[in-house]
């Protein structure tokens, strides 16, 4: 297989790093997380360069680009710990372009693209841990369509967004809705997570909704996976940078009169931090591969994927506090920004040992070897 990139990829790349590491330093997103946790200025910044509509169609006014494309796009991002939540757009889009009724995608598919519209998904509730098909919010047809009763937790940037994709029970299995932020009985308490962004508890209390589908399952299911493939890409980007920090400090730090770098002890653990961020980075590629592929074969794979992932996530993150020493513990110091995003990427979507289960119970006669 050919797993290089194309010249328009590299470029996007190229523009994509320039503008993180001119456009958004370690300052910029101290002053963001300072601020709450997210920033309209830097959102319109990401619609200006044309990653809001990466993913949207074409004839939606988008880009029409794919998963490859995106995964360029949120490895950069990882690289400078970027707030604002790009992956979410990935994912709106591809749920509307699927799913929605055209009437819908037109009204809020242009919008995504341009960045006038954030729209987020709103499907984790405290009952259901990280399983999908746990679903307490409760659906109610009316006259003139239907009202949502539900409590969402961790919400990204849930206050700031225009919409949400929020699952409800409808006449006994789920569907998907989407809900205006501007609708009545709509609220949103926000608060900052652990590595700085943003999020919020969406409370609706008999909000007006409009139906997407009725197999909302499954289309739950494929935002959740895009959502997989982007942390994944954005964790090579965290799990990089984090890497080249820590090999920067090795060969800054000096002890008993030579750098920390010559001692052979820690040079083969730099060695083992590369070869998890090489694991992890082939792992991403399969991911966002296999985006394309059925739904039973597709959630498979990322399940694979994320427990890769979060195996390296937590090895490169926790060797690169030991490597730098105290000093990784400090909020002045920026590697302790990254170990905080490489351990709330794990949990994203669902944990290691959750994916565990999800590759174990996925297994067929060859138990996944020639699968």
């Amino acid at each position: 297989m050919d797993f290089d990139f194309s010249d328009d990829q590299e470029q996007l790349r190229d523009a994509v790093r320039r503008w993180v590491d001119k456009g958004y330093g370690f300052e910029r997103r101290r002053s963001t997380v300072a601020a709450g946790g997210f920033s309209r200025a830097a959102w319109s910044e990401l619609a200006e360069l044309g990653l809001t509509a990466l993913t949207v169609p074409e004839a939606q006014g988008g880009l029409g680009q794919g998963a490859v494309d995106a995964m360029v796009v949120m490895e950069e991002l990882g690289r400078g710990i970027v707030l604002e939540p790009l992956a979410q757009a990935f994912m709106a889009s591809a749920v509307l372009g699927q799913y929605a009724p055209a009437a819908v995608q037109a009204d809020w598919l242009p919008r995504i693209a341009s960045g006038d519209a954030l729209v987020v998904l709103a499907q984790q509730e405290r009952k259901a841990r990280y399983r999908l098909d746990v679903c307490e919010a409760k659906a109610t047809a009316t006259p003139t369509g239907h009202t949502l009763a539900a409590i969402k937790s961790i919400v990204p940037a849930g206050d700031q967004a225009e919409a949400f994709l929020v699952p409800a029970q409808l006449d006994g299995q789920i569907a998907l809705f989407l809900v205006e932020r501007a609708a009545p009985g709509v609220r949103t308490p926000a608060y900052l997570t652990q590595d700085g962004s943003r999020a919020a508890e969406l409370h609706l209390d008999h909000t007006p909704a409009t139906l997407l589908t009725t197999d909302g399952l499954a289309a739950l299911e494929l935002a959740v996976d895009i959502g997989i493939a982007a942390a994944c890409a954005e964790a090579v980007g965290v799990m990089d940078k984090t890497v080249a920090l820590t090999v920067e400090y090795l060969n800054q730090r000096k002890q008993f009169g030579v750098v920390i770098a010559s001692f052979q002890a820690l040079r083969h653990r730099v060695a083992d931090m590369k070869m998890q961020l090489e694991l992890a980075r082939s792992m991403s590629y399969y991911a966002s591969l296999k985006l394309g592929a059925p739904a039973g074969e597709r959630r498979q794979a990322l399940a694979r994927a994320k427990v890769q992932l979060g195996q390296s996530m937590r090895y490169v993150g926790q060797q690169s506090v030991q490597l730098h020493g105290g000093i990784a513990v400090t909020d002045e110091y920026i590697a302790s920004h990254y170990f905080k995003k490489l351990t709330q990427l794990e949990m994203a979507f669902g944990d290691t040992l959750h994916h565990l289960g999800e590759v174990s119970a996925r297994m067929q006669d060859s138990a996944g070897v020639f699968a």
